[in-house]
């Protein structure tokens, strides 16, 4: 009898240990640069505890189905979660309770295209470049805001998204619109403006300029000119014809500005046809409030922003002024040669 209860008391004991090393103790069963695990939405704790067994995260699935009894009130969430080291069986079943879901960040910067933006999703492994700009060509999610969009240009806010590992190009801009039109509501709760007109001149703006400061004054530039029906001529709207028609080399010749595209600003008069990239909170202020200005023209100062001047007399000094200071810029850092200088408003000395 002696041995039957020391016998039943060792088996009890070996099992009491293998139940707290199955709890306790953390698998070291999956690869070492992790593992991704997919828990889909209806799945019960036993199929999700086979799930996780499979893919060599959990040592035991009974184990982690035992915690999911013992504790009732947890949901465990559906997603995708990554594993990046050997973890125990309750940090496990925390880990999918609390939904702490694998995400991936992509930044958005202000001023980026549609096209920027399908690079950047495809050189992050999130989708394929095509996939995201089959998407960004549908304007269908913003025909209630701007129903003669030609596509999602202008309406994918830029800032910080985060996704899981492999989301379609539809969920990406859906997310991006979304937020633009959060953003939009803060932003026009005091005004009645209409977004598609500001969200074009907005993008114009975003690509003529980096600072802040000058948008009001970019904004103010254009909105004379579209008043006095003169060519915008804004270089931005170019490069961005030629990205549609698949020409772009990269840079911008004077040649280009003879391409013809209803985008081209230099051969057409008023807004392109849709925005030419995707502006931040700053441009969209600047274009919904431009600058009460006398300025019609601009051109760049080699510092980042421009010199803006009220006569086309005015703007030839200054173009000549901005040669000036690069040609000095680029013998101090021994370059040789000239590139043509970046135009706004009336882009370099033509005349309008």
């Amino acid at each position: 009898m002696r041995r039957l209860i020391l016998i039943l008391f060792a088996g009890a004991a070996i099992a009491a240990a293998w139940i707290l090393v199955s709890i306790y103790v953390p698998y070291q069963g999956f690869p070492t640069a992790g593992v991704y695990v997919d828990i889909p939405r209806g799945a019960s704790p036993r199929g999700i505890a086979r799930i996780l067994a499979e893919q060599g995260v959990l040592r035991n699935r009974w184990v982690f189905a035992g915690i999911a009894r013992w504790r009732p009130g947890s949901k465990l969430e559906a997603g995708e979660y990554y594993f990046d080291h050997p973890v125990t069986a309750p940090e496990v079943f925390d880990t999918i309770a609390n939904g702490r879901i694998f995400v991936h960040e992509l930044v958005v910067p202000e001023g980026y295209s549609m096209f920027d933006i399908a690079d950047l999703a495809a050189r992050g492994d999130f989708t394929t470049r095509e996939d995201f700009l089959a998407a960004a060509r549908d304007p269908t999610p913003i025909r209630d805001i701007a129903p003669h969009a030609p596509s999602l240009e202008g309406f994918l806010f830029p800032a910080t998204y985060q996704f899981p590992r492999h989301p379609s190009g539809a969920q990406m801009v859906a997310a991006m619109v979304e937020r633009f039109r959060r953003e939009w509501a803060t932003l026009s709760v005091q005004q009645a403006a209409a977004p598609e007109e500001v969200v074009n001149l907005a993008s114009l703006v975003e690509r003529e300029t980096p600072k802040p400061e000058e948008r009001p004054l970019v904004a103010g530039v254009f909105a004379n000119r579209l008043r006095l029906k003169l060519p915008l001529q804004c270089d931005p709207t170019v490069v961005y014809a030629l990205e549609l028609a698949g020409e772009y080399s990269g840079t911008l010749d004077s040649g280009d500005l003879l391409f013809d595209s209803p985008y081209n600003t230099y051969r057409r008069t008023g807004l392109p046809p849709g925005p030419i990239a995707n502006p931040g909170e700053a441009s969209l202020r600047a274009a919904m409030a431009p600058a009460q200005t006398d300025y019609l023209y601009f051109v760049a100062n080699t510092e980042g922003g421009h010199f803006f001047s009220k006569t086309l007399a005015e703007h030839n000094l200054n173009v000549a002024r901005y040669r000036k200071l690069l040609a000095a810029e680029r013998k101090a850092a021994g370059l040789t040669g000239l590139p043509q200088p970046e135009s706004g408003g009336s882009g370099a000395s033509k005349s309008p």
